[in-house]
């Protein structure tokens, strides 16, 4: 709609510069590469534990399903490793296969050296199980190696060797290097082990300590970082960092969606707050936003916001939703972040435990309700009601109050002149068709994704192309150029623009999307 996408530029398009602003984004989308593992691994372990498909004790299929859970073990046990490859994959400028490879040398060289080390630097230092403590940054080490990776591969992957040494040119030096690299990073991070590991148990215990404080703020905070494409870098720590947790098999594993996938009941506090928001919460914004459109562009209304609604409720996935107030109903966004930590913060005094493989929708509600570590899930359902309700007062009130401009609630003169604007359009096109006597089938269409470059400014605007679970991540020359108007009519429901870091929401379209433009590019 284009007053909805004035609207936003007005509000977005800031022109901020903020430094190192686009490597914080760059992280943020390649952690998302490791983290779309997390619903297949969700889904092997959880099938395949004893209370659902694990129960059968036919010898084939009893094995077979045993063997589905030991799978998805293996994916949660190496998540570091995980890490290192996506990170390293995302990060670098123009990353392939070499770039995965070298990644995975850097984490089997740096593991060794912990594993080596962890008897110098531990010494007399037990597990839970007596066993010999080992050096365990968990999934930051993977971060670290996927960095290191990257920055050296986008550095040497066209260097040139003597002659005699030419075979290990290229991407073949890429490996050499990053051991050596990691080699001495490991070592080095060895000896500052224990501080590290004093300061996560501090922040632990901080967080802890803050009880249903700490789960409002991380709530409020994961929806206020929404906008800038930041989120997923708060939501690693708290997913894959933070608290540790030691298996029956003596495996110590770290993160609350880790530890609530091994059994651990302390675990899915701070996740199971996500549900009442995002399973009833957002749906019943989107029936407000619904209900008080405009008679006219009611379609319209139902359009945008009853598929975005029920992908939430279905998916957990809510920025097609999201973006369709956050920049021109600001103050409703300010609300929902608002709601997002008095949720979580309600589930943590009421001691519900849910965790998630991947977002928390229905999906998940079906998967993880009645996994060992789940608690309380009926309070759950009930909070989910009384959000609903909440969101849907809160939002119609101050939509119809402070007539706000979502979706359906354009001024009657724009909307008019917009459909005018289009039958323009189709008219003129209709004359040319009568003119030259050729068909729309005869005349070049350009495709979706040339549409969108166009929309970006043209070839020569993009330097980098690049995309998340919901959106198009752009490097631009020149922010100017970039038509955040035409975005929004190819699709978009949001558009950020900070730098020369240009986002665009298109929902789990996103990476189909980027890849059709690297073909057209």
């Amino acid at each position: 709609m284009p007053d909805a996408a004035k609207s936003q530029g007005k509000y977005h398009k800031s022109g901020l510069h903020i430094p190192g602003f686009a490597q914080l984004q760059r992280l943020g989308k390649s952690l998302m590469l490791p983290i779309a593992v997390l619903p297949a691994a969700g889904i092997l372990l959880r099938l395949g534990q004893d209370d659902l498909l694990g129960r059968i004790e036919t010898p084939v299929i009893g094995a077979f399903f045993d063997a589905m859970s030991a799978a998805g073990g293996a994916l949660f046990a190496n998540l570091p490793l995980l890490f290192a490859v996506g990170v390293a994959i995302g990060f670098a400028k123009k990353a392939d296969g070499s770039t995965a490879l070298a990644a995975v040398v850097g984490y089997l060289v740096m593991d060794a050296v912990f594993k080596t080390m962890s008897p110098i630097v531990l010494s007399g230092e037990l597990d839970k199980a007596g066993e010999q403590a080992q050096i365990n940054y968990s999934v930051f080490a993977g971060i670290v190696v996927g960095l290191v990776t990257a920055a050296l591969f986008d550095r040497y992957h066209t260097i040139e060797l003597p002659s005699y040494l030419g075979f290990f040119g290229g991407r073949r030096f890429v490996p050499i290097v990053v051991s050596l690299v990691c080699l001495l990073i490991a070592f080095a991070m060895s000896y500052f082990y224990p501080l590290f590991e004093v300061g996560l148990t501090s922040l632990g215990e901080f967080v802890g300590g803050a009880g249903a404080l700490g789960a409002f703020v991380y709530g409020f905070a994961n929806r206020m970082l929404i906008p800038l494409g930041l989120h997923h870098i708060l939501n690693s720590f708290v997913w894959f960092l933070y608290g540790d947790y030691q298996t029956p098999d003596g495996t110590v594993v770290t993160g609350e969606l880790t530890r609530f996938a091994s059994g651990d009941p302390t675990a899915g506090i701070l996740t199971s707050g996500f549900y009442p928001v995002l399973m009833f919460g957002l749906p019943a914004a989107a029936v407000a936003m619904i209900h008080v459109a405009n008679k006219r562009q009611k379609k319209i209304a139902i359009g945008i916001l009853s598929a975005a609604g029920l992908t939430a409720f279905l998916t957990g996935v809510t920025e097609p939703l999201e973006f369709a107030f956050m920049f021109v109903a600001f103050p409703l966004y300010i609300i929902h972040a608002v709601l997002t930590g008095l949720s979580l913060a309600v589930a943590y005094l009421l001691d519900i435990h849910l965790g998630f493989s991947f977002s928390a929708g229905l999906i998940d509600l079906l998967l993880y309700g009645t996994a060992p570590a789940a608690k309380n899930i009926p309070l759950l359902i009930v909070m989910g009601l009384v959000f609903f309700a909440l969101y849907y007062v809160l939002f119609r009130f101050a939509i119809t109050k402070w007539n706000m401009r979502t979706p359906g609630r354009e001024p009657a003169a724009e909307f008019e002149a917009e459909e005018q604007a289009n039958l323009g359009e189709g008219a003129a096109s209709a004359t040319a068709v009568a003119t030259t006597g050729q068909t729309s089938t005869d005349t070049k269409v350009d495709t979706r994704a040339e549409q969108i470059i166009a929309a970006f400014g043209g070839r020569e605007n993009l330097v980098s192309v690049d995309a998340c679970i919901t959106r198009l991540r752009m490097e631009v020359a020149d922010t100017a150029k970039v038509d955040q108007s035409r975005l929004r009519t190819l699709g978009a429901a949001g558009v950020v623009e900070v730098g020369s870091s240009v986002q665009a929401v298109f929902g789990t379209q996103a990476e189909a999307l980027k890849n059709e433009i690297n073909d057209v590019l």
